[in-house]
């Protein structure tokens, strides 16, 4: 697959293509969106400030891969998303999240990613840096002349006397670095080779106390607390001696020596710039707080939901604990099935800022055919996987993949159609039995065609009642 900054809008629809069943109309709108931004980075600095992401309204029922594209999109695009609720805010005044909040999600899985990929590029480092702290561990260095103590390897070397204008103290050093240097070379093969995994060593390792308290304040600063230990530095944490396999020690030394190579205040200025170039919110429910209420009851707040959404989308600078973060150019996609509500609900500012309206279209059986068994990591590819562990070999005929998708319609237009999601608890019913036993089956070998499938689900379905609780 070629870099992110070099796929044409038909890549990335191609791309999704593997990971999501239908939809065109969706791909090509987030296609167009991801490419426009490695359009706009191309930009002379002037221009580049001025041009605003095109923020993507879709319109459908649930479960029909809104969120997906989203997540693939982001994916592909290796940048920073987070995923939120509109129900979950309210307006400034009233009892839950702020909107805010959802930048510094943002930053926070910015941070994340940006350390993850830093830590990789330090891990041959790391794990050369773990080896000799292991070697330190296996074989005890000499104690330089002059100091007070004597060195364990003391016993093995016999008084030599001192050469001319050396001392007899400074010459047994040499001769006991040397012995040290053997010894480190002797384990260092045998570490390599894999034979000392299994001996025991002690390790002072670094527990630190988790004292941190929560400051309770003006909105915006419900999630802004501080770290008592970073303010005491040190007196916060505590070490402590700890015998663990030399496996063990390789982990959590290479762990510790990787965290000592990662600057810290470059992965924050580089999850920051990510963040603010090419992060990507997806608020979905946005329809739930569409329409203008009269004032009383429950949902009070959902105009006021929208005015403070509205300038994050316009673009303004949240304060976050890594410094500021601003919206101008993080990529907005909202979703809702707005059932109810219409998108000319939602107050007519934030509607401006929504230019690109996708709608998605319900699932068809014959969709529910492809998504069982098209995608990269499909429903019947993956119960083939996990049966396979057992020893038990899953063979779907196309009769049962067609007799799964038309039950999971049935169920669909019979209970609440909520779309590919159906397929998860007819699948899960219909193998039920099968995972149950797998581990004790005696035939490994099991067929799935359309008899298979009536003879665990048609009487269910027949059952609108029973249906509606079981699928």
């Amino acid at each position: 697959m070629p870099n992110a900054s070099e796929l044409t809008p038909r890549q990335i629809v191609a791309e999704l293509d593997r990971y999501i069943i239908g939809q065109d109309k969706a791909k090509r709108a987030v296609a167009v969106a991801l490419r426009n931004r490695i359009r706009r980075q191309r930009l002379d600095d002037d221009l580049r400030d001025e041009v605003i992401p095109k923020n993507i309204l879709m319109i459908g029922p649930t479960g029909v891969g809104k969120t997906e594209i989203a997540r693939r999109l982001a994916n592909l695009a290796g940048a920073p998303m987070v995923k939120v609720e509109a129900t979950k805010f309210t307006e400034v005044g009233y009892v839950g999240r702020d909107v805010d909040s959802m930048v510094r999600d943002l930053i926070e899985v910015g941070v994340r990613m940006v350390e993850t990929e830093q830590l990789e590029q330090v891990q041959a480092t790391a794990a050369e840096r773990a080896t000799e702290r292991i070697l330190d561990l296996l074989v005890e260095a000499p104690e330089p002349p002059g100091r007070k103590g004597r060195s364990t390897l003391d016993f093995i070397f016999a008084p030599t006397a001192p050469a001319e204008g050396e001392t007899a103290e400074s010459d047994s050093y040499r001769l006991q670095k040397e012995q040290t240097e053997r010894l480190r070379a002797h384990f260092r093969k045998k570490l390599a080779a894999g034979e000392l995994e299994d001996r025991n060593v002690e390790l002072e390792v670094e527990e630190p106390k988790m004292n941190v308290a929560r400051v309770f304040g003006p909105a915006g600063m419900e999630e802004m607390g501080f770290d008592l230990a970073g303010l005491l530095g040190g007196m916060q944490k505590e070490r402590r001696q700890r015998k663990m396999t030399v496996a063990e020690a390789r982990r959590f030394l290479t762990q510790e020596e990787a965290q000592k190579l990662v600057d810290r205040e470059r992965v924050i200025r580089e999850a920051i710039h990510r963040v603010e170039q090419a992060g990507i919110i997806f608020v979905d429910e946005i329809d739930k707080v569409a329409g203008r209420e009269g004032g009383h009851g429950p949902d009070v707040s959902r105009e006021g939901v929208q005015r403070d959404i509205l300038p994050i989308v316009e673009g303004s600078t949240v304060m976050t604990k890594y410094g500021h973060v601003k919206t101008h150019h993080v990529l907005f996609i909202a979703a809702g099935a707005f059932h109810i509500s219409k998108p000319s609900d939602l107050i007519p500012e934030l509607q401006g800022r929504f230019p690109t309206r996708v709608e998605l279209e319900a699932l068809t059986e014959d969709d529910f055919k492809r998504i069982l068994c098209e995608p990269r990591s499909s429903l019947v590819k993956q119960y083939q996987a996990l049966l396979a562990t057992e020893g038990v070999t899953l063979e779907f005929t196309d009769d049962g993949v067609a007799e799964i998708a038309r039950l999971a319609r049935v169920v669909n237009d019979q209970t609440v159609n909520i779309g590919a999601r159906r397929l998860h608890t007819v699948m899960e019913r219909l193998l039920e039995e099968l995972s149950f036993e797998a581990p004790e089956v005696a035939i490994k070998h099991v067929v799935i065609n359309r008899d298979f499938v009536n003879g665990r689900l048609a009487d269910l379905v027949k059952d609108e009642d029973l249906s509606r609780y079981i699928l």
